[in-house]
């Protein structure tokens, strides 16, 4: 008896990464920023940056306040004029204030919010025409402190709450058409902390994670397939004490 021939089974395809293209990086000098530029370009990349300070890196850079929405978006079109419009943006930059509420002046805890919630809007708002057209990516940046508050953080607290609530009707709005990932990281070996009082900064045995690593997991966001995205992921050291 002669069985039937079978038929192989086609061998499956590999979805194909992305490349990771030109990014503009806001807080791109320092911290994060820093190791996003050192990683888009280890992966092939062309980093841009919107920041205060001048990059140590010799990179395309445009000078800005993000705490000025105007100037956040002509910042984003100089970057356009200096290396073509972005695949992605992420949104590195952000600052603190620590400190009980009623002790922290009005103008200092709205500027929290100025630079993290509305620059981050300003600069995503200028990018999202150049974005849709290349089926780009957007990453924000949140926080551990995005999952829950923490006292003497109100204004911190308060804008990274706001990134992540954006980041995810963002998503919705643009889906298809634009990425958007929610980067929820935890506390990194960083200059973010310099400068503060003693109680707020890290104890001597936090366990911190490095930046670069960080940077790494924003590189796998940027480079999922097409049809892929990750939406939102908590990337932090493995002692981090500030989730769950």
């Amino acid at each position: 008896m002669t069985s039937a021939p079978t038929t192989a089974p086609a061998p499956a395809t590999m979805p194909v990464p992305r490349p990771v293209g030109t990014v503009f990086v806001t807080g791109g000098s320092s911290g994060l920023g820093a190791a996003l530029v050192d990683a888009v370009r280890a992966a092939g990349g062309t980093p841009a940056v919107l920041d205060l300070a001048e990059p140590r890196a010799d990179v395309p850079f445009a000078g800005v306040d993000l705490a000025d929405p105007g100037a956040a978006e002509a910042a984003v079109r100089s970057l356009v004029d200096q290396v073509g419009p972005p695949d992605a943006v992420v949104t590195a930059a952000g600052i603190d204030a620590c400190g009980p509420l009623l002790d922290i002046e009005p103008e200092r805890w709205e500027k929290v919010i100025r630079v993290n919630l509305l620059g981050t809007v300003a600069v995503i708002r200028a990018a999202l025409p150049h974005l849709e057209e290349r089926r780009g990516t957007v990453v924000t940046v949140a926080s551990t402190l995005a999952l829950r508050g923490a006292g003497d953080a109100t204004a911190y607290c308060a804008s990274k709450w706001a990134i992540r609530g954006f980041s995810q009707a963002l998503a919705a709005e643009y889906a298809g058409r634009v990425g958007v990932t929610c980067l929820i990281p935890g506390g990194m070996r960083t200059p973010f902390f310099d400068g503060r009082a003693d109680q707020y900064k890290p104890g001597p045995d936090a366990d911190l994670n490095d930046p670069a690593a960080t940077a790494g997991a924003v590189v796998a966001a940027l480079t999922q397939p097409a049809g892929s995205e990750i939406r939102e992921m908590l990337v932090m050291a493995s002692g981090e004490a500030s989730w769950p």
